[in-house]
């Protein structure tokens, strides 16, 4: 049996997302109880992630899943820079590129090494205040990478 690939979502789509994503605080026991969360709903669903929460610089959450793997942190930090350059989600970036008939590797100038523009890192965003960090989830393909972050910071909104 094959695996359905999960459809991507449009530009429009994720600027939506990171207009109804807006937090009224983000603390450390926040980004304990969000990274809590991703964890939670990636083992039921036995996804082979890492999970990373920053803010403002600062690591403030980390766990590595089993099979997930080192390369996982390298894709963290390079999707995570993309959210700190850019003020979006990584995916975000990479599909503006993609809409324009290239891609981020091809035409941002910035070190494939260094920065990502794969879907997984979303913006922390705190009304009032604006990108404060960022939410990085690797180790699925980057639509569901990115789909899990925003499903999980829309539980966390609701809870």
């Amino acid at each position: 049996m094959t695996r359905q690939q999960t459809p991507a979502p449009t530009v429009e789509e994720l600027e939506e997302q990171e207009r109804r994503l807006v937090l009224r605080r983000f603390t450390e026991d926040d980004a304990w109880a969000l990274g809590s969360l991703l964890v939670g709903m990636a083992r039921k669903r036995h996804a082979p992630v890492a999970v990373d929460i920053h803010r403002a610089g600062r690591q403030l959450f980390r766990a590595a899943l089993p099979g997930s793997a080192p390369d996982n942190d390298a894709w963290i930090a390079r999707k995570r820079r993309v959210v700190e350059r850019y003020g979006c989600a990584s995916y975000l970036v990479g599909s503006r590129f993609r809409a324009k008939g290239t891609t981020f590797e091809e035409s941002s100038r910035l070190d494939p090494d260094t920065y990502a523009a794969h879907g997984g890192s979303f913006p922390i965003t705190v009304a009032g205040v604006g990108v404060i960090g960022a939410v990085t989830v690797s180790g699925l393909p980057q639509v569901e990478d990115h789909l899990l972050v925003v499903e999980a910071l829309e539980r966390f909104l609701a809870g």
